[in-house]
């Protein structure tokens, strides 16, 4: 299914959707809900163009005419038995206004109608692919109203009546069905042929009235290709019940066929005219003048023929504006093309015979499109005028025109008209270089172990490393942090002797270790020491410490690392656990009374 908001939103032109925006706000005024129906929807879902739109109101749409006239409107033609308005809004935009009515044919060509709902309005069309609407009203826009399967019809490419006596009612069906073939190139469904080819024998056209044969005929210059749909008319036999006279035959077909490349020059540059009055002296151009008038005064809106006949006047009035000194620049003469009545625009390019005048539209059409290639973006992006700016889309227009008047032909005539525009540079980035933060260095383990022994487990080691350590007052570390012996030191060395060792002699070097230390500093003094920096203390010779430093690590981890018996790996807490503290002094006491 399709997205038919998507579709009124991108395949309708701008002029398109602004008049479909008033009728639609007129009837909501009104409090009538408005539906876009018959051949719009069609075009939409077909992918074919919209010429004209088709709106109905659930209401008397006669009342629509004045709010549509203040609106911008031009009413050029309304039917009272039909309800039906017919406006030109801005843009040669055609919008025909109708109520939703249900149509019965007592007789054939003799409608009798009554108010109705939008689906009796629908059963009531021609073909089902023309029996749709779209909604227009608040909660339900873009909702699809479907109900005999148009869309199959339409993908299929067929027309299928939604009656089966509808050419017998309207016969003016069988000539909509043979143009609506000429435009869409689609073929009548099979028992719609068949009717069809019944109505051509029957003679069903006869029963058609005045005003469906101008609304047909008229019907003819609106078409995109109008030539070709009254070839179509004439080999079914359909152009000598609506306008004898009138044949291809009279038509200037070399001049058609340049109008209609006009056509679309101007549509590839943003200008969509209506060309349906541009086209109808090169249609009749070899009419005469009286079949000109009586076929003009056939048409069942009058406001065409006003087109008609007042298109050369304004298109005069526009040329002699075009060639004056108020379009003498380009930008202003494309200023001038853009915002000009469209079709005086298209009759213009296509009647003018001054040189000047073709040679401007030439370069409107190939040369000044080009300036917008040559827009400098690499230098705007470098004098950072990037599109997130504001008013950077107008900036782009000035610089189309300027580069289209010759203005901007150096890069540094580009660079100079954007100086003003370029916004300041920004500061550069500020870089906070961060200190780092210094953490306390924590002593390695194996110091710390190192400081351990040396202090309260230097007793622990022989004899020899025991005078050492007591010789030089202090266990040193490997970066020369002086650590001064505790007080408690023989008792420890009594506890950790080794059983080997005579206790008298062992005593005996453990007073000797605390005369030393008592001797040489305090043990208040030792400990405040030991927690200051080497800087403060005196430093002894490091070749002096390291020996004997080496030496008190070593020695009990050789001897101790053995005796361990829990699967851990700390190295102290075994052996201070497997000595007894207090058992040592009790042997060396009883040695002591033997001798």
């Amino acid at each position: 299914m399709a997205d038919y908001i998507y579709l009124l939103q991108t395949r309708l032109t701008g002029a398109q959707r602004q008049a479909l925006t008033k009728v639609r706000d007129a009837a909501r005024a009104h409090g009538m809900t408005v539906f876009l129906v018959g051949g719009a929807v069609r075009d939409l879902t077909s992918g074919s163009p919209i010429r004209d739109l088709d709106v109905t109101v659930q209401g008397n749409a006669l009342k629509l005419r004045k709010d549509l006239q203040h609106a911008g409107g031009t009413l050029v033609g309304e039917s009272d038995l039909m309800q039906a308005l017919y406006f030109t809004f801005p843009g040669g935009i055609r919008i025909e206004v109708g109520s939703t009515l249900s149509v019965s044919f007592p007789k054939p060509g003799k409608p009798v109608v009554r108010p109705a709902t939008i689906l009796d309005d629908l059963r009531r069309r021609d073909f089902t692919a023309n029996a749709m609407a779209i909604s227009l009203n608040e909660g339900s826009y873009g909702l699809l109203m479907d109900p005999l399967n148009g869309v199959a019809d339409i993908d299929n490419r067929e027309l299928r009546l939604v009656s089966n006596y509808g050419f017998i009612e309207d016969p003016a069906r069988m000539i909509r069905a043979a143009r609506f073939g000429a435009r869409l190139g689609w073929h009548m469904e099979e028992k719609t042929q068949q009717r069809y080819d019944t109505g051509k024998t029957e003679g069903y056209i006869s029963a058609l009235g005045d005003t469906e044969r101008g609304y047909e005929t008229e019907e003819i210059f609106h078409e995109e290709d109008p030539l070709r749909v009254l070839r179509r008319l004439e080999s079914e036999g359909w152009n000598k019940f609506l306008f004898p006279a009138w044949t291809s035959a009279k038509a200037n077909e070399a001049e058609l066929n340049r109008l209609r490349d006009t056509v679309g020059q101007l549509e590839s540059m943003g200008i969509h005219p209506d060309p349906s009055a541009a086209y109808f002296p090169l249609l009749t151009a070899k009419l005469a003048p009286k079949e000109v008038d009586a076929l003009k005064k056939s048409f069942a809106r009058p406001g065409f023929v006003e087109q008609i006949a007042a298109l050369d006047g304004e298109t005069k009035t526009f040329a002699a504006q075009f060639t004056s000194k108020a379009a003498a620049a380009p930008s202003d003469a494309w200023k001038m093309l853009l915002s000009a009545v469209p079709e005086q625009v298209l009759w213009l390019a296509h009647t003018a015979k001054g040189s000047s005048v073709q040679a401007r539209f030439k370069a409107f059409f190939e040369e000044w499109p080009q300036a917008r290639q040559r827009i400098p973006y690499q230098l705007m992006q470098e004098m950072r005028i990037t599109p997130d700016l504001p008013g950077y889309n107008d900036l782009l227009e000035e610089l189309f025109f300027a580069i289209m008047d010759g203005k901007l032909d150096t890069p540094e005539t580009a660079k100079a008209y954007l100086e003003p525009f370029s916004p300041p540079a920004p500061p550069p980035p500020v870089h906070v270089r961060r200190r780092a933060v210094k953490r306390e260095t924590k002593p390695p383990k194996s110091r710390s172990k190192k400081a351990a022994v040396s202090s309260d487990d230097s007793v622990d080691t022989e004899a020899e490393t025991t005078a050492v350590a007591t010789k030089d007052s202090a266990a040193v570390p490997a970066k020369g942090k002086p650590l001064a012996p505790k007080v408690e030191a023989p008792k420890a060395a009594a506890a950790k002797a080794p059983s080997k060792a005579p206790a008298k002699k062992v005593e005996a070097k453990a007073v000797v270790a605390k005369k030393a230390v008592s001797k040489s500093v305090p043990a208040k003094k030792a400990v405040k020491t030991a927690s200051k920096p080497a800087a403060k203390t005196s430093k002894p010779k490091p070749k002096a410490v390291k020996a004997p430093a080496k030496k008190v690590v070593k020695a009990p981890v050789k001897k101790v690392a053995p005796k361990k018996a829990a699967p851990k790996p700390k190295a102290k807490t075994p052996v201070k656990a497997k000595v007894p503290v207090r058992k040592a002094p009790a042997k060396a006491a009883k040695k002591k009374s033997r001798r």
